[in-house]
């Protein structure tokens, strides 16, 4: 007699194998690729992951969760710092544009490098504020009002790119040969 827990056991149907393919027919109940019509499935075990809406402020006095949700676990510091160099080329190749373009300022001033390595070093801090903001409002915007995971920080390395970028322009438009050649090349 069948074992009573399992009752689709008794009704699967043997597959003989198909010519030239050489594999010998298999008994089990259970075979990789074929689905047994008409018998019930198993339950699912485990929950399907969702993103949760925590961080609202706490008004209803759940800490910011809602009923039901689970806070994310804590994760360790290597992953999140991993997560935030994930896009880092955008912001290290405008910063070296930026850099040149300084040196390139800074040099056709014939005078003391003091003030424009400050000026330079206070606009690399301005882009990290820039960086740090954009983080913030992928935060709040991304994950907490449309309820999606960042897996990186591209788009806030991509913002910074372009403020290093502009920034860099900016000091060649302030070089007096730099326009001169300009204006010569494009006729103005």
């Amino acid at each position: 007699m069948a074992d009573q827990t399992q009752p689709w056991a008794e009704r699967t149907v043997e597959v003989s194998p198909q010519p030239g393919v050489g594999v010998p027919p298999q008994r089990d109940v259970f075979r990789r690729g074929v689905a047994s019509v008409g018998q019930p499935r198993p339950a699912r075990t485990e929950p399907f992951p969702t993103v949760g809406h925590g961080g609202h402020g706490g008004h209803d006095g759940h800490d910011g969760l809602w009923s039901g949700d689970v806070p994310a676990p804590r994760r360790p510091l290597s992953w999140h710092l991993a997560r935030l160099r994930v896009g880092g080329e955008w912001s290290a190749a405008g910063g070296l544009f930026a850099f040149v373009c300084w040196g390139i300022w800074a040099i056709s001033g014939r005078g003391d490098l003091g003030a424009p390595l400050l000026t330079f070093l206070l606009s690399l801090l301005v882009a990290a504020g820039l960086f740090g903001l954009s983080r913030l409002l992928g935060r709040v915007i991304w994950e907490r009002q449309l309820g999606r995971v960042r897996r990186s920080a591209r788009g806030a390395h991509i913002v910074t790119a372009v403020f290093l970028v502009g920034l860099g322009v900016a000091y060649l438009q302030q070089t007096e040969w730099v326009v001169s050649a300009w204006n010569w090349v494009t006729g103005n």
